[in-house]
């Protein structure tokens, strides 16, 4: 059971300084257009996340934005949003890195609890890290083509 508690308490401290790191990133420092971010040609603009159902459960999800709504930008595509996409589209990009760091430091539990039960607390935190870097790399190129001015199917306009 240690090995559990030392691996939530370490969890835990690295996604609250994960989240601080990604409120302090320089603004020059994350471009949509550059590596890591844009689709890949597999991708198709994030429609090959449409096939794992993504618009039905990526809502369901513990969002930040919810728990810190004064910290984060909204989610919200209603209004007048436009203002806020280049926000927006920034914000996936920084959701996505973070994430990416997250999984990374969780492999850390392997040797915090060495056996199965270190393999099980990195997986699931691979996993649930992973669910939403899906989610970033479905968004983003949704939220450009708004940002474009190029038109979106109307059952693409949603939170993000």
């Amino acid at each position: 059971m240690a090995g559990c508690f030392r691996c939530g308490c370490y969890l835990a401290l690295t996604g609250a300084a994960a989240f601080i790191l990604g409120r302090c990133l320089p603004e020059t420092w994350i471009r949509a257009d550059c590596f890591p971010y844009p689709s890949f040609s597999f991708e198709q603009e994030g429609r090959i996340y449409e096939y794992l159902h993504i618009k039905t459960w990526q809502n369901k999800l513990p969002d930040m934005s919810r728990i810190l709504p004064g910290v984060l930008p909204k989610k919200r595509l209603e209004g007048r949003f436009r203002a806020n996409l280049p926000d927006m589209v920034r914000e996936t990009c920084v959701a996505e890195l973070i994430h990416v760091l997250l999984c990374v430091a969780g492999l850390r539990c392997l040797r915090l609890w060495p056996g199965r039960g270190g393999a099980v607390m990195a997986g699931l935190n691979f996993l649930v890290n992973g669910l939403y870097i899906l989610i970033q790399r479905y968004n983003r190129p949704r939220l450009l083509r708004l940002l474009r001015g190029r038109p979106v199917r109307k059952e693409f306009v949603c939170e993000y």
